[in-house]
């Protein structure tokens, strides 16, 4: 049984509510075709259970498969620097059939970020160190492909589909 390392702590992205019973742990990657079916369940999922998830999001950018997703979790990640990036994940996975080296401005002018503070982030020592470590907690975790997601700590084997099946069973 793989279990998720290190544990969900303040360098994390967090939505949701903090004494929740029920932590989701998402590795994914923004050119992944399976976490952009799984982005709209994962909405479902969190718009269904409400206060009784708090849902984490961790970069694992498949880089070998993957030409933008390593520049995509940097864009996510320069966005979170200006407290945005749920908006900015959002707005990757939304747009992940147009995914390319233009689209990471066009996208941070749409969620309204400092564009000069984005451009120096985006490139910045500390933005690719956060991707790096969230790929290397991924692999610590057993994550073996993506998207990877861990309940309360332990790897889930399913997708995003089965994972809310399984929360509406244990929820009831």
């Amino acid at each position: 049984m793989s279990n998720l390392k290190p544990e969900v702590s303040n360098s994390d992205h967090v939505q949701g509510n903090d004494a929740a019973t029920i932590t989701i742990v998402e590795f994914g990657d923004y050119q992944c075709p399976f976490c952009g079916d799984a982005h709209p369940i994962i909405k479902e999922i969190e718009d269904t259970f409400g206060d009784q998830i708090k849902f984490v999001f961790r970069n694992f950018p498949l880089q070998e498969s993957h030409q933008y997703a390593f520049s995509a979790a940097a864009a996510a990640e320069a966005a979170a620097l200006q407290g945005k990036f749920w908006e900015m994940h959002d707005a990757l996975y939304e747009n992940q059939y147009r995914l390319d080296e233009n689209l990471f401005e066009e996208l941070a002018e749409t969620v309204g970020l400092d564009m000069e503070k984005f451009q120096q982030d985006f490139t910045s020592e500390a933005v690719k160190e956060k991707v790096d470590n969230d790929f290397e907690s991924g692999v610590r975790s057993g994550v073996n492909g993506t998207p990877s997601f861990y309940v309360n700590g332990t790897k889930f084997d399913g997708d995003a589909a089965a994972l809310h099946q399984m929360l509406e069973e244990s929820t009831e």
